[in-house]
């Protein structure tokens, strides 16, 4: 009986000293990068799904009814928003791109759904690692617009990142279900 208590005195400390070191980890403070990188994360989760979501035969769906005029396929939609990660993560990190992008729309070769979806999953890959280099020192230093004239900051262009993906979601989420496809962000 004795041997018993003795265990399970020390399983109840041992178990206690684990918890309040996991509280004290998730308490601490997170860097500048990791919360961004979290963002970054985040918008992943939901735009890469979307990308895979189409079929390959829709993959060149664009409305055609109402004021769609001229808009991007989907297919445009995930090139653009992976050749954007790609030239802002590299402007981050103050590289050139680690491929040729043939400007923001993507390389206009790159038709298939798997190799859009391939470059893709790649930019966001590439985008980590510039959301990783940034500190708390340099993600507000000037650095120069990837877009042409004017400067921007690590932190700005990170932020850009998310919201241009986000507001591409938005249209690509309407496109899938203009196919009769829940996004899998919006399924149960």
């Amino acid at each position: 009986m004795k041997k018993a208590l003795m265990g399970i005195a020390v399983f109840l400390i041992a178990t206690t000293s684990v918890c309040f070191s996991q509280a004290k980890k998730e308490s601490e403070p997170k860097t500048l990068s990791q919360v961004q990188d979290r963002a970054l994360s985040g918008v992943e989760k939901e735009f890469v799904p979307a990308a895979e979501a189409m079929p390959d035969d829709k993959y060149d769906f664009a409305p055609s009814t109402g004021e769609f005029k001229g808009v991007r396929t989907f297919a445009q939609q995930v090139k653009h928003v992976a050749a954007v990660n790609f030239l802002v993560a590299s402007t981050m990190l103050n590289e050139k791109p680690p491929i040729e992008l043939g400007g923001e729309n993507g390389p206009d070769a790159m038709k298939s759904k798997a190799d859009i979806v391939k470059f893709l999953k790649d930019s966001f890959e590439y985008a980590h690692k510039a959301f990783a280099a940034a500190n708390e020192k340099n993600s507000v230093e000037p650095i120069k617009s990837p877009f042409g004239e004017g400067h921007s900051t690590r932190l700005g262009l990170s932020t850009l990142i998310v919201a241009h993906c986000f507001d591409h979601y938005g249209q690509m989420a309407v496109y899938l279900r203009m196919n009769a496809i829940v996004p899998p962000a919006s399924r149960q």
